[in-house]
């Protein structure tokens, strides 16, 4: 309950403000677009605070497995808005690519209500099955392993095998069983687990026609040079963050009460009504956003199938392989490798055909894409790693665990406000800081957040951290977040050589698809051992996360530290380039943030 009335408050005292600029000064398209994006960050958010732990608790994935299955999924989502981007620039125009895709979103969070049977887990020893009994979910998951229909309490021994707690002499089975001695067997549901590979599949292919397109339109509403375009930008990021705000609140209460199938499916609801608002917003569009070619796109290519219903046949068809690829964690990381050299080769080979200034430019966009892969494989630990921190060896008093994803956010909503005064007075002054050098600081900010945590382990009890601690963690990744994200998309716009500021763009995206699968496999490798989705040693599972967390930490400041110290030496490669302010916004794109 606390966690809503906080929430109330910085809705109502930041958000009256935010809607009548909306209604006095800018197009009554924002509206829309504000609303629709908000309630799509509302769906991805609302299944990003509990994907972890359905993986974990119903699909009863090991920590390894879940990391790695996340990152596939978190990747892909950044991937798929290449072609999405391209198909709606060349063919679709931006307003149905958002439509068709808002689609694909609300039937794959929909399909993820339906839970299936959870996966079964049974200890065989000496021939024997006993079925292990689990109950709640999140940090509330209690598991017991029922021996002659009684359920007893068991943990990890130190040697590596379980101790069955309470039982009694006349057991069939040993009170410590060792290591190798016995064997933990799952069944699976296939119809309920491929259902689960649909839902992502389909939600990957959603936010590949919707994320590149819908923010695309918020620039259209403006004409260049309009003053009120880079406020617009910042209104739309209100946006984004109270939709990510609410999810984490709303859908993480409602799966741990009542299933996860309230959670997914309020996210399924959330997307429904951004389409709804998108649809009856049109004449608010202004005409924006329509096919660059409406006859291209209405000729027939394939018998009585026009342009157009090709297009969207593709996609749905596409759903196909992404399902295939979603489940293939090593291939993802293949396609990205080659992607990454691919691109690398061609940049290299470029920078050898343009003049001294393009070339040192476009090294310093190198630089940028570069820090942001490193920030961002660090920040997105807060859906793998942190989200099981949370419930695991945090003390969480009135909020859930997945609802700490919500701290983020709420930060976000109060605290974006004060860092654009701080950017645009410090421009009036002529003091912005450099882009490489706002980049360490964010860097360094993120890797504080994780080392706070570190040197305040001696506050745990029972191997808990206090909840403040967790919160000061996102307050410092929150504002490592404000440091650098404003500055990004924008940066690499103003760097890039003009025939090609659409391909470094799309390195960009790589980039972060990139951080997304490297934090998956991070998240993995902090794993600990699991029965029946808990954690059998709470003390080994602590000691994990707080030497993972000093490693990630000591990272980024070291990153942080070197990008510091490189921004005094490359400084003028951008020659010029970068004389805007960090809340500038890119002149074709989305609000200069890592949720965008």
């Amino acid at each position: 309950m606390t966690i809503f009335l906080i929430g109330l408050v910085v809705t109502l005292v930041t958000g009256a403000p935010v809607l009548m600029q909306l209604l006095r000064n800018h197009p009554r398209g924002l509206i829309i677009l504000f609303f629709a994006e908000m309630w799509e960050r509302f769906s991805y958010y609302g299944m990003r605070g509990i994907l972890i732990f359905y993986l974990t608790q119903h699909l009863l994935f090991d920590d390894g497995k879940a990391g790695a299955q996340y990152g596939s999924y978190t990747s892909l989502v950044y991937l798929l808005p290449l072609i999405g981007g391209l198909l709606a620039d060349r063919y679709l125009g931006t307003r149905k690519a958002v439509a068709f895709g808002a689609i694909l979103l609300v039937a794959g969070h929909l399909t993820m209500a339906v839970e299936g049977e959870p996966t079964k887990q049974t200890l065989v020893y000496a021939g024997q099955s006993y079925p292990v009994a689990v109950e709640g979910r999140m940090e509330a998951r209690q598991v017991r392993l029922m021996v002659a229909d009684q359920p007893y309490e068991f943990a990890a021994t130190p040697a590596g095998g379980l101790a069955i707690k309470g039982l009694p002499a006349d057991a069939p089975l040993p009170a410590e069983l060792p290591a190798g001695q016995y064997e933990l067997k799952k069944q699976i549901d296939p119809l309920g687990q491929n259902a689960f590979y649909l839902a992502v599949s389909l939600i990957i292919m959603g936010v590949g026609f919707l994320k590149p397109n819908i923010s695309t339109i918020v620039g259209q509403l403006y004409p260049q040079g309009d003053p009120r375009r880079d406020s617009g930008f910042t209104l739309y990021y209100y946006g984004i963050n109270l939709g990510a705000f609410w999810a984490s609140v709303l859908c993480a209460w409602l799966g741990l009460e009542f299933g996860w199938w309230a959670g997914f499916g309020l996210a399924g609801v959330g997307m429904a009504a951004g389409l709804v608002v998108f649809i009856l917003g049109k004449p608010l569009l202004e005409g924006k956003g329509e096919p660059p070619d409406p006859e291209l796109l209405k000729a027939r290519v394939a018998g009585p199938l026009s342009r157009e219903s090709l297009i969207y046949l593709g996609g749905l068809l596409g759903v196909i392989p992404v399902w295939f690829l979603v489940q293939r964690n090593d291939i993802v990381g293949v396609a990205l490798i080659a992607s990454t050299v691919a691109a690398l080769g061609f940049v290299v080979w470029f920078l050898t055909t343009i003049s001294k200034v393009e070339r040192e430019r476009m090294m310093l966009a190198l630089v940028l894409i570069f820090g942001s892969v490193v920030f961002f494989t660090l920040f997105e630990q807060a859906g793998t790693s942190l989200n099981l921190f949370a419930a695991r060896n945090v003390d969480l008093g009135p909020v859930t665990a997945g609802q700490t994803q919500s701290f983020n956010a709420g930060f976000i909503l109060i605290f974006a406000p004060i860092f654009a005064a701080m950017w645009a007075w410090l421009g009036r002054r002529g003091r912005s800081l450099n882009p490489t050098l706002t980049f360490g600081l964010g860097l360094i900010q993120v890797g504080l957040g994780f080392l706070v945590v570190v040197w305040g382990q001696g506050l745990a009890v029972d191997y808990r951290m206090p909840l403040f601690m967790l919160a000061l963690l996102y307050l410092l990744h929150t504002t490592g977040e404000l440091f650098l994200s404003p500055v990004g998309l924008s940066q690499i716009t103003k760097l890039s050589v003009a025939k090609v500021v659409s391909f470094m763009m799309a390195v960009w995206f790589l980039a972060s698809s990139i951080a997304q699968y490297v934090g998956g496999l991070i998240a993995g490798a902090m794993g600990t051992e699991t029965v029946g989705g808990q954690v059998l040693d709470n003390a080994a599972a602590f000691a994990t996360s707080m030497d993972g967390f000093n490693k990630l930490g000591w990272a980024g400041v070291g990153c942080g530290v070197a990008f510091v110290a490189l921004s005094f030496l490359i400084k003028h490669w951008a020659h010029g380039a970068d004389g805007a302010t960090p809340i500038e916004a890119a002149p074709d794109g989305g609000p200069q943030t890592g949720k965008s």
